[in-house]
């Protein structure tokens, strides 16, 4: 079981990178969404699917880990940067856009993130993710949908 956890929540071992680990994460859940952007349905499936995994796993992977949040967990990246993208628009500077947004508000923890990150467990770890993610993807439908000139 321990290496399923961990398989799961590094997702594919992408946590275990010596550099940047949550970077990697965000890119592991950037490649998911090339393969899932044009089917609505099984998109928004795949973030479903990766959110219920980081809640069910993500608590266990910390005490496999001994500590909180630990940087190897970053199934929390993969579904944040699929949720910082779901109904943006899609072109090259949207998708470039929502990676580097999503990093920054990922790194920065902005209110709410920074409080719901405390938080114990599987929730802590997903939740100020998602909040990045929600930032990330508001600044991106507002940009794309009302001043980009496509």
């Amino acid at each position: 079981m321990r290496k399923r956890v961990e398989l799961i929540t590094s997702f594919f071992y992408l946590g275990h990178s010596p550099f940047a680990p949550g970077t990697m994460g965000s890119l592991g859940g950037l490649i998911v969404y090339f393969f899932v952007r044009t089917n609505d349905i099984l998109y928004a499936f795949s973030i479903l699917f990766l959110f219920t995994l980081g809640i069910m796993f993500s608590g266990q992977a910390e005490k496999i880990y001994k500590r909180k949040d630990p940087s190897m967990i970053v199934i929390d990246e993969a579904c944040g940067m699929l949720l910082a993208l779901f109904f943006v628009p899609f072109n090259i500077y949207s998708v470039v856009s929502g990676f580097i947004l999503f990093r920054i508000f990922d790194i920065l923890k902005p209110p709410p993130a920074k409080r719901l990150e405390r938080l114990t467990g599987s929730l802590g770890i997903m939740f100020d993710d998602i909040i990045a993610a929600l930032y990330t993807n508001i600044i991106l439908q507002i940009v794309f949908r009302n001043f980009w000139l496509s």
